[in-house]
């Protein structure tokens, strides 16, 4: 973990009272092999009567869950992916059985998600300015990469002098002056602690368990907000089956395994309906079409929030529309007749300074099957851990 912007992992448990409705958010601490933590976890308190998913994210390529014997993964409904393929930076346990959980209780009344709320700030692409737009969540394309909804919004403190970690609490802040926060670089880290901020929108939160029930956000949060009726954009951004996370051992596309990874964290099987949206070409063409508009629109406003990793962009503007261009590439969204949307200046580092845009909206032509990476080919990733000072 001392190396964490390159072998850092993190572990998120999402916790709903199956009587109350009531949700918690609970951060187990992950340390060196060999190490003790900074400071001894904080032990949860658990209600009675629950239902957890727990998520895994990772600032490197390919981290896989191994249990304690051979069938702790299994009892615990653990996966890594497919038999003979795992997600790479992202695993899961008991997300099915959570969601099913967590929805029916939406639909009985007695798990409340709020609304995503609207912003005043934003600029609505094509609308008048002023008048406040819906706020973006994990299923927006005017937010989303080549991989959506993955990895967590998990926090630890670094001790620099010594590499242990430990939970990033108000007491734990202050019993280590001169930690170094670690963050997983996650769409929803991106948008609940970097775009939400700058929008004037404010995530969905729950109390931590780890830190006297202060309010904190959690990729399963994310995505219960994003689910909820009403939320729902109408061109959903729903994990592609050409995100190099869910294609098979030979990088070919691997509908079993994408409809895992979908239902792991609550989102609808591939179908009909969200094909429209979110099959591989037409992922790329919502992307362009949405995201595009939305960055030029409200270029200077984001311009004055913080890029999560400086050596993509200077600003959370550069950051973005670098990351637009990349994720163009990543999914090969040239091969179904598109064309990159951004041109970026870099500087001599390689991070974008600028950004310019055509928004003319284009529209997908040829067949899916010609975008998909060589066999063995992994995509470059610019996912990297946010090393700042605590308290930033």
């Amino acid at each position: 973990m001392a190396n964490a912007t390159n072998l850092g992992a993190f572990v998120q448990a999402t916790i709903l009272n199956t009587r109350t409705g009531q949700l918690y958010v609970y951060d187990p601490l992950v340390i060196t092999l060999g190490t003790t933590p900074a400071v001894a976890p904080a032990v949860p308190v658990l209600p009675a009567h629950y239902i957890a998913t727990i998520d895994f994210g990772f600032n490197g390529t390919d981290l896989t869950q191994v249990g304690a014997t051979l069938d702790t993964l299994g009892a615990a409904s653990c996966v890594n992916g497919t038999q003979d393929s795992v997600f790479g930076q992202v695993s899961f346990c008991n997300g099915i059985a959570f969601f099913n959980v967590a929805h029916r209780m939406e639909a009985e009344g007695r798990l409340v998600v709020p609304s995503e709320g609207r912003s005043d700030k934003m600029i609505p692409t094509g609308g008048a300015i002023g008048t406040g737009t819906q706020c973006p969540t994990t299923h927006n394309f005017d937010m989303v990469d080549q991989d959506p909804s993955d990895n967590v919004t998990t926090e630890y403190l670094l001790n620099p002098a010594t590499g242990q970690t430990a939970q990033d609490t108000t007491s734990n802040q202050s019993n280590i002056p001169g930690s170094t926060l670690l963050l997983n670089g996650s769409d929803n880290t991106l948008l609940d602690l970097f775009m939400d901020p700058v929008l004037g929108c404010t995530p969905f939160q729950a109390p931590d368990l780890a830190n006297d029930g202060q309010p904190t956000s959690s990729q399963a949060l994310d995505e219960l907000l994003a689910e909820k009726g009403g939320n729902r954009p109408r061109l959903a951004a729903l994990i592609p089956e050409n995100d190099e996370m869910v294609l098979n051992a030979q990088g070919q596309l691997d509908t079993a395994k994408t409809n895992l990874y979908r239902l792991e964290v609550g989102q609808t099987p591939i179908g009909f309906a969200n094909n429209r949206s979110s099959s591989p070409a037409m992922y790329c063409q919502d992307m362009i079409n949405i995201q595009t508009p939305f960055l030029a629109a409200n270029q200077g406003l984001l311009a004055t929030g913080q890029a999560p990793v400086t050596g993509v962009g200077d600003n959370l503007f550069t950051f973005l529309a670098n990351r637009l261009s990349m994720s163009f590439t990543n999914l090969g969204c040239q091969n179904f007749g598109l064309t990159n949307p951004v041109m970026v200046s870099l500087d001599g580092a390689g991070a974008a300074v600028a950004a310019t845009f055509n928004t003319t909206p284009q529209q997908a032509s040829s067949s899916y099957a010609s975008a998909l990476p060589a066999a063995g080919q992994r995509h470059g990733r610019y996912h990297h851990t946010l090393m700042n000072p605590s308290g930033m």
